[in-house]
C-alpha cells in the first residue's frame, strides 16, 4: 500500500490502482489525478477537511464512489449538494456526490482492497464557546491510523504508521507528544500543518520525532507530494 501526503490533512492510500481519498479540503490543492477512487473518508465537517468542489473532482471521474463520514458530514454534504443544484447556472448533468454512509466509533467496512475501521465520536474541543462537531478516526488496512481532529486512541491496535497533527487551533504540542507516546507507532509523519510557517513546522517536527523515537519508532518528515510505502 502506498501513501501519498497532500497539503494539510489530505491523504491518498493506493493498493493495486485502487485509491482511498481522505479529507481533501480547502487547504489542499485542487485534486487532479482522481481515477481509480474506491472510496472517500471524511473525518469531520470543517472546510479544511472537505469541500463540495473537491468531492466533485473525485465523483466526476468516479460516479457513485462511496463516501464514509460521521453524521455531521452527511448533513453538511446534503445541504451543499442541494444548494449547488438550486444555484443559478447549475448543470443538471454534473456528477454530484451521492449520499454519505454514516459511520461512528466501532464501525468497520470492506470496500475494494481497503478495510476501514473507525474510532471516536467527537472533534477535540477548540473552546467552550464553539460547538463540538462529530469526528471519526480511521484505521486503513490495519496499518495507517489517522484520528482526524482528535487524539482518539485506536485501542487494541498496534499502529504501523500514525498521521500526527502538528498545528491547529484545537491542539497544543504537549497533547501531540502525549498522543504519540501513547500510541507508540512504528512510524509517524506530520499532517494538519498548513497553518504553520516553516519555523513552526520544524519545531513541531522536532517534538514529534523525539516522541516517536522515545517509543522506538521512526519519524518521517513528509511534505506535500511525498510518498511512503507501507
Amino acid at each position: 500500500m502506498k501513501l501519498t501526503k497532500l497539503e494539510h490533512a489530505a491523504l491518498i492510500l493506493e493498493v493495486s490502482g485502487q485509491k482511498l481519498f481522505i479529507d481533501p479540503g480547502s487547504f489542499t490543492a485542487p485534486l487532479t489525478d482522481t481515477a481509480g477512487a474506491a472510496a472517500i473518508v471524511i473525518t469531520h465537517e470543517h472546510a479544511d477537511h472537505w469541500t463540495l468542489e473537491q468531492l466533485q473532482r473525485i465523483t466526476e471521474v468516479n460516479p457513485g464512489v462511496p463516501i464514509y463520514a460521521p453524521a455531521g458530514v452527511a448533513s453538511a454534504v446534503a445541504v451543499a449538494v442541494a444548494a449547488d443544484r438550486s444555484s443559478p447556472g447549475s448543470s443538471g448533468d454534473r456528477h454530484r456526490p451521492g449520499p454519505v454512509t454514516v459511520v461512528t466509533d466501532g464501525d468497520s467496512t470492506n470496500i475494494g482492497l481497503f478495510t476501514l475501521r473507525f474510532f471516536g465520536r467527537t472533534h477535540a474541543v477548540i473552546h467552550e464557546s464553539i460547538p463540538v462537531v462529530d469526528n471519526v478516526g480511521v484505521l486503513v488496512n490495519s496499518q495507517m491510523y489517522y484520528a482526524g481532529d482528535s487524539f482518539t486512541m485506536p485501542h487494541g491496535v498496534a499502529v504501523d504508521v500514525l498521521a500526527v497533527p502538528s498545528g491547529a487551533p484545537w491542539l497544543k504540542i504537549s497533547e501531540v507528544i502525549d498522543f504519540v507516546l501513547a500510541v507508540k507507532p512504528r512510524r509517524t509523519f506530520p499532517t494538519h500543518e498548513m497553518l504553520l510557517a516553516r519555523a513552526g513546522k520544524d519545531l513541531s517536527n522536532t517534538r514529534i520525532r523525539a516522541a516517536t523515537e522515545q517509543g522506538g519508532g521512526v519519524f518521517l518528515p513528509l511534505e506535500p507530494g511525498d510518498t511512503l510505502e507501507l
